[in-house]
């Protein structure tokens, strides 16, 4: 078994010290199946946030139909977060009970629904109601995404494939201000919440025809399968939720990703009405979608190129936990700057600002998710994620109660909103550095 494996892993272990392109394609060599894995929790990644931003995108017009104030508003978003704590913790312990393949189906099935109920809404309460439920049910995409990519990527992969699932939330981010106003000025905003429900049933279709698990996928190479399952885990019996809330790295990722992952919810809802509010510019592709469109293609620059840069320290012979740490300190750093967003009278200095913080964000995101790969059991990976998940949601419930106030007692202003953003990463750096354990625990530890 032993000389069999290591000639089937000859292809990728024979460029370990080679370039990028020779490791590439020694990666590929083994077998691509698992690209093809990663393309369906992409684009599912990508539905989730053009279901996710479309309302942003759309506050403007929304906000005059129905006289909607900052606090109308930021209740509204709210509601979405308390739908998406309880479903991140819910589902993350569901995917890894039921299994990844129908968990996700049904959930992808439910959000498309409530998608579409956006359209049948005529007050903000009836908003609330819909952004609840697709909070409920759009939780389950990173349990999902998260728990694919560890199934099928070995450790020194997981970055650069988190970094491009996660990319598909500024895909869909970017392309939400690209089709939106057209479908708008065609058929008006009942029509563009219907039209995004249905890109869900198609995504429902590939998924299940296409997806398995490794050991499970009827055209997975023997190489390949090697080669993703080349680092052995000692046996685990299945964990109650107790005893995993009991482990440190629970709560390291759980508290340090509640810091920062507000921060991007933050620029997905707000940042269109910053545009439009202290720029004047108007939901058409000229005005905002250009901004929007700059602001995310950074942000997916920065979700690859930080997996990249860790992928490349774990492959000069780093541990994979400082690799990780290493590559989020550098990223926080790049996201001082958006301290000059709210004080720019002009727009493109301001879209500068924001470009790198944001793609310095998804940098961060997908280490901070590797990290949590690197040091969970697979059988416990979307339950903790789940749980790490909905404590960010609840940070997120705090935050857009927050933004509303600060913003109705400021008028508008969003000095201090963007001058604290920085120190969110630097205090869940800190509390990482010290809590994120070295190694894959045991059940007793």
């Amino acid at each position: 078994m032993i000389p069999s494996q290591t000639s089937r892993m000859a292809p990728a272990m024979s460029t370990a010290t080679g370039g990028i392109g020779d490791k590439i394609r020694g990666a590929m060599a083994v077998g691509k199946t698992r690209w093809g894995m990663l393309a369906l929790v992409f684009f599912a990644t990508t539905l989730n946030y053009i279901d996710r931003a479309a309302l942003g995108v759309m506050q403007p017009i929304l906000a005059k139909e129905m006289s909607w104030t900052a606090m109308d508003y930021a209740n509204i978003n709210f509601w979405f977060q308390v739908g998406y704590a309880i479903g991140f913790v819910l589902q993350g312990r569901l995917i890894d009970r039921v299994g990844v393949k129908r968990v996700f189906f049904c959930a992808v099935l439910l959000w498309s629904l409530a998608t579409g109920a956006h359209g049948l809404a005529t007050s903000a309460v009836g908003f609330m109601v819909c952004r609840f439920i697709l909070g409920l049910t759009e939780a389950a995409n990173y349990p999902a995404c998260v728990k694919t990519t560890r199934l099928w990527f070995p450790a020194g992969e997981r970055a650069v494939a988190t970094g491009i699932f996660n990319a598909g939330t500024n895909v869909g981010a970017m392309f939400t201000p690209m089709l939106l106003p057209l479908i708008l000025h065609v058929w008006g905003w009942q029509a563009a919440f219907l039209c995004m429900s249905a890109l869900g049933g198609i995504w429902l279709l590939f998924w299940g025809l296409k997806y398995f698990n490794p050991e499970d996928h009827p055209n997975v190479k023997q190489s390949e399968l090697e080669y993703i399952q080349k680092e052995v885990e000692p046996e685990q019996a299945r964990v109650p939720f107790s005893k995993i809330l009991r482990m440190r790295g629970t709560w390291a990722f759980a508290l340090a990703y509640s810091l920062t992952a507000p921060v991007f919810w933050f620029y997905l809802y707000w940042l269109p009405p910053f545009l439009n509010q202290q720029y004047n510019l108007g939901i058409n592709v000229t005005q905002m979608g250009i901004p929007l469109i700059i602001i995310y293609v950074t942000a997916d620059f920065g979700s690859v190129g930080g997996g990249i840069l860790s992928s490349f320290l774990i492959g000069r012979g780093m541990n994979s936990i400082k690799a990780r740490l290493l590559s989020m300190f550098l990223f926080a750093c790049c996201i001082i700057g958006v301290v000059m967003a709210a004080g720019s009278a002009n727009l493109w200095i301001a879209v500068a600002a924001i470009s790198l913080a944001i793609g310095a964000h998804q940098a961060w995101t997908a280490n901070i998710w590797s990290l949590v790969m690197d040091y969970t059991p697979k059988h416990m990976m979307s339950t903790v994620f789940g749980f790490g998940g909905m404590c960010a949601a609840i940070g997120g419930m705090f935050m857009t109660q927050i933004v509303g106030h600060i913003l109705t007692v400021t008028n508008n202003n969003y000095t201090v909103l963007f001058t604290l953003i920085p120190a969110m990463y630097f205090i869940a750096l800190t509390w990482m550095y010290f809590m994120a354990p070295r190694k894959i625990p045991t059940v007793t530890e």
